[in-house]
């Protein structure tokens, strides 16, 4: 099914509300007629100065700012790669990235000797061009991203995305969120990966307005922003969310009335913090999603809506189909565990340099996480295949002792693992590290609570207090650095 590419959409709006504002960089306004033409003319100059071309990857550092913008739809005009990149990227990722794509440009990124390399701030003085009556738009089928995973269970793998891929996933959610061109959203969320980048996409491409935040460290920025820009929707991670609450209260409920949707993703949410929420903001769609670089936001929950099914992660996205299966691919019965796998036109069409029929049941996307699904479709994420932790034969998902330690104790914050069983019977037991934060709990407290609250192969048989937990940006943890 061909999409309508993101570019066009953008330009469209611009022919339609040119003097509408689409984004705002602290005191600088940019209008859709704006946007569209310093987008035309970053393309020819990357074009000419530079000499870009299509099917060239572009290493682009995700600086929240305007030039980001133009130059990452700059790029796909051209017909070139896109390949977004945090802005503290380790070495030893960074190199791996550059072997596997050989950039034609690295923007944004200071590196020593590289003739490749230049700042955004090389971009500021570019020229405005004359946007030609005709422009060819990227096809459906050309590839227009490559996002690499974060690679939280072993080497990041680049995610390739064609520009149908990306208009698919934006439909999908804006359909489900329900933006539109009255939107003005405020985004803190960093854009090296899908979510926060999805979230500038989705805007735009509805002809929205959209706010950059550097981050929402500065609580004070932040709500004067929402106060200033009259701010309608705002996406984040839960850990912002327990930031935000912990640095301001309910500060935040102060906007309520004004705020007309809350996405939410990449991080477990107890049913307990999402009623919260929902009391917080009883007039606000709530929306949180599960999803993958591979196969963005593939299902949705809307708290209010699903308030019988919080502990769930929703029914499928519109557009979107979600089978359970087991290892060959057969399809699960109703509330029986197996692989949660996704077909949908938002879904990848595989990986740089790896075969697709390692990760593909036919048409179906094995997202290599354990899940079931209820007889109304609702649902339920176990988690990922390799941290299943196997007890004696008995395996157990490592987030159902984390979320029995924060039921003891919201106070707490934990990571379970396996590790080797030092008794050499089980293969494996559970080692739990807990943050202790205020808590006045005691690691004996803990573990009573959870002999009284699990199966007894469940309880951690070591325990260890750590200054944190190793996390993504986007707020995974990373169990792999712990042992």
């Amino acid at each position: 099914m061909p999409y309508i590419s993101l570019e066009e959409k953008i330009f469209d709006w611009a022919q339609k509300t040119p003097e509408k504002i689409a984004l705002i960089d602290k005191k600088k306004s940019i209008t859709y007629k704006e946007l569209v033409q310093n987008i035309w003319s970053t393309k020819v100059r990357l074009e000419s100065e530079f000499s870009l071309e299509k099917g060239d990857y572009v290493l682009l550092a995700a600086n929240k700012n305007v030039h980001f913008i133009y130059a990452y739809f700059a790029i796909h005009l051209i017909g070139a790669r896109v390949v977004p990149l945090d802005e503290q990227i380790q070495a030893e990722k960074l190199d791996l990235i550059q072997q596997k794509t050989n950039p034609k440009l690295i923007i944004g990124l200071t590196l020593e000797n590289d003739a490749k390399c230049f700042s955004f701030q090389t971009l500021e003085g570019t020229r405005l061009e004359e946007i030609p009556d005709k422009i060819k738009f990227p096809l459906s089928d050309c590839p227009a991203d490559v996002l690499f995973t974060t690679g939280t269970t072993g080497e990041p793998k680049g995610v390739v995305l064609t520009h149908g891929n990306i208009a698919a996933s934006a439909l999908n959610i804006n359909t489900f969120v329900e933006n539109d061109n009255e939107d003005v959203e405020l985004l803190a969320l960093p854009i090296s990966h899908s979510f926060g980048l999805g979230r500038i996409k989705c805007v735009l491409s509805v002809g929205g307005t959209l706010v950059l935040l550097g981050s929402i460290v500065n609580m004070k920025r932040m709500f004067r922003a929402f106060e200033e820009h009259k701010i309608t929707g705002f996406g984040m991670v839960p850990a912002s969310w327990e930031y935000i609450q912990k640095m301001s209260g309910n500060r935040l409920a102060d906007f309520s009335q004004q705020l007309k949707y809350i996405e939410l993703g990449s991080a477990y949410m107890s049913p307990k913090d999402k009623e919260t929420m929902m009391a917080l903001f009883p007039q606000t769609r709530i929306c949180m999603h599960y999803g993958l670089t591979e196969a963005s936001r593939s299902t949705f929950t809307e708290f209010s809506a699903d308030v019988s099914y919080l502990d769930s992660i929703g029914k499928a996205s519109p557009n979107v189909e979600i089978k359970i299966m087991d290892e060959s691919g057969k399809v699960m019965n109703p509330n029986c565990e197996g692989e949660i796998c996704v077909k949908g036109h938002h879904v990848t069409e595989g990986y740089l340099d790896l075969p697709k029929t390692n990760f593909f049941h036919g048409d179906y996307f094995r997202t290599g996480d354990i899940g079931s699904m209820d007889s109304e479709g609702y649902v339920y994420y176990k988690g990922r295949y390799k941290e299943i932790i196997n007890v004696g034969g008995k395996k157990l998902s490592p987030i159902e002792v984390e979320t029995k330690i924060n039921e003891f104790d919201p106070l707490l914050e934990s990571a379970c693992i396996g590790i080797k069983d030092p008794e050499g019977v089980l293969g494996e037991v559970v080692k739990a590290f807990i943050v202790k934060n205020n808590s006045i709990k005691t690691l004996e407290d803990i573990r009573e609570y959870l002999k009284k609250s699990l199966e007894s192969y469940k309880v951690p048989v070591a325990f260890q207090w750590v200054e944190e937990i190793p996390k993504t940006k986007s707020g995974k943890i990373q169990r792999q650095k712990l042992s």
